[in-house]
């Protein structure tokens, strides 16, 4: 009796080995299942602060070309390529979302308009790239960056019957 009472107590002694030995490897799979998920929140969160600042700066350009075109005649798109410096000229009113301004005409003169159905002599173009950026994420560490090329119709002494 005495010898059957001792294998039990062994018994017992091995089930809370193996309950242990179970408990810790639950235990692991927990820990990693929790940081695989704050993983993809982090990767979530990147993608959708991304995509604030893309409609965010989609927005500001649309608000500048859109302010620019109701100003007429003037309007800075209508700036000849001396009255643009070299470096740029900032269009944005807004200092979180710059608008850089440079001009694409190479010499004096207008450059020929894209082509376009309905042509009309004695029309050039001024063309421009509007450069617009966005710094986002935490610290700013990311820049996100939207080109617009603008071609700005005008008449032109030098063209045209």
């Amino acid at each position: 009796m005495a010898l059957v009472n001792l294998q039990q107590n062994k018994q017992r002694g091995i089930v809370l080995l193996t309950a242990l030995i179970m408990i810790l490897a639950v235990t692991m799979i927990a820990i990693t299942l929790m940081s695989s998920s704050s993983i993809d929140i982090k990767i979530t969160n990147a993608a959708q602060e991304r995509e604030v600042a893309e409609n965010e700066l989609i927005g500001e350009v649309q608000r500048m070309i859109a302010k620019e075109t109701s100003l007429g005649g003037a309007s800075r798109f209508l700036y000849s390529q001396a009255e643009v410096p070299e470096s740029g000229m900032n269009l944005a009113e807004n200092t979180k979302m710059p608008s850089v301004m440079i001009n694409l005409n190479k010499g004096i003169q207008s450059l020929e308009c894209p082509r376009r159905f309905n042509f009309t002599a004695g029309i050039s173009c001024n063309m421009l790239q509007v450069t617009t950026s966005i710094e986002y994420g935490s610290k700013s560490k990311h820049e996100l960056s939207v080109v617009t090329a603008i071609a700005q119709e005008m008449t032109t002494a030098n063209k045209g019957i």
